[in-house]
């Protein structure tokens, strides 16, 4: 009899303690909960922290978090308005605000990650194909361009250089995909917080294409740059011969007139020395003379000179009485 009193009380405390686990439950600071009784919702949201109570072994406890969660969206390729295709990777941060519609609506995270991929994913490619490639990439419209000291007149003049006129950029572009999308979640208890492009890339395919065209208007800038240089050297190279000729020029001349001016003092000297006498004058012309024998006659040179001629007078023989001979006084 003691034995089965004994099982009885154990009995009934295990079955107390199953009964009180099953009907106590804690909420935690960062989640909610959502009461159900055979798989449907019963009563209001708990979204205080704290110790709960609930009808034991029939009703189950889904928790369900409210901290601000995050999406990421796999990268997608999509057009632009120009006709480019390009591959946006997309994030957003949002959180659950009515935990009830969410549950009825999603259940659990997993369904609600798959509804915003279905409605970002579509409203983000809505907003790209409306708007071209440079709206989405340009932050603002009030961003001036770094221009390139080396560019010409001309191509200032085509404003070479000069960023595409935009309406929006991408902040608006991204606040276009936020307000469409907000509307849609709202149905599924959901508040959508922020929205953002995460990267933005040319198309794994036409990617090549760009990068060649990339190198292609380098390489244009490299080869004006050196024409440029080319030209630039051969104005230097020809600067330089034009200064190196008047400099030969103005020194060849300066010589010239340094020589002539010499030839005059030196013509002047002789002057000098040589008219200071008749006997002076008379040596002058027979040093003259012979210094000119010397230079026209040679041993086959053949003159034909007349007899009266200054130049032959000498061959003929010298008039000693008009030459001072060596030692002789001459006359004052």
């Amino acid at each position: 009899m003691k034995q089965i009193i004994s099982g009885g009380i154990v009995f009934f405390l295990l079955l107390l303690t199953a009964t009180l686990h099953s009907a106590l439950y804690t909420v935690g600071e960062v989640e909610q909960v959502i009461i159900t009784q055979f798989g449907k919702p019963v009563g209001e949201p708990v979204t205080e922290a704290g110790l709960k109570l609930k009808l034991p072994f029939i009703q189950e406890v889904n928790s369900i978090d409210k901290r601000v969660l995050e999406w990421d969206g796999d990268p997608s390729d999509m057009p632009t308005k120009d006709k480019l295709y390009i591959s946006v990777d997309l994030f957003a941060r949002w959180r659950i605000t009515d935990p009830l519609q969410y549950f009825l609506r999603l259940r659990d995270e997993r369904s609600a990650q798959s509804r915003l991929d279905d409605i970002l994913g579509s409203e983000t490619r809505n907003a790209v194909a409306k708007h071209e490639l440079i709206e989405i990439i340009r932050t603002t419209k009030d961003r001036d361009p770094q221009r390139d000291d080396l560019l010409t007149d001309a191509e200032r003049a085509l404003k070479m250089g000069a960023l595409v006129p935009i309406q929006k950029g991408r902040m608006l572009v991204e606040q276009e995909i936020f307000t469409a999308a907000a509307d849609k979640v709202q149905v599924f208890g959901i508040e959508l917080l922020d929205i953002r492009f995460k990267r933005i890339n040319y198309n794994a395919s036409v990617r090549p294409k760009i990068y060649d065209r990339m190198i292609s208007e380098r390489r244009q800038i490299a080869e004006r740059f050196l024409s440029e240089g080319n030209g630039e050297a051969a104005r230097i190279r020809g600067n330089r011969l034009r200064d190196l000729n008047k400099i030969q020029s103005e020194a060849y001349r300066e010589v010239e007139e340094i020589k002539g001016l010499a030839d005059a003092k030196a013509t002047e000297i002789y002057a000098q020395a040589y008219n200071q006498s008749p006997q002076a004058v008379s040596l002058y012309e027979f040093t003259r003379t012979m210094q000119s024998y010397r230079t026209i006659i040679s041993d086959n040179t053949t003159l034909l000179l007349s007899t009266d001629s200054d130049l032959f007078k000498f061959l003929k023989g010298v008039d000693r009485g008009k030459i001072p001979q060596t030692g002789e006084s001459q006359p004052d």
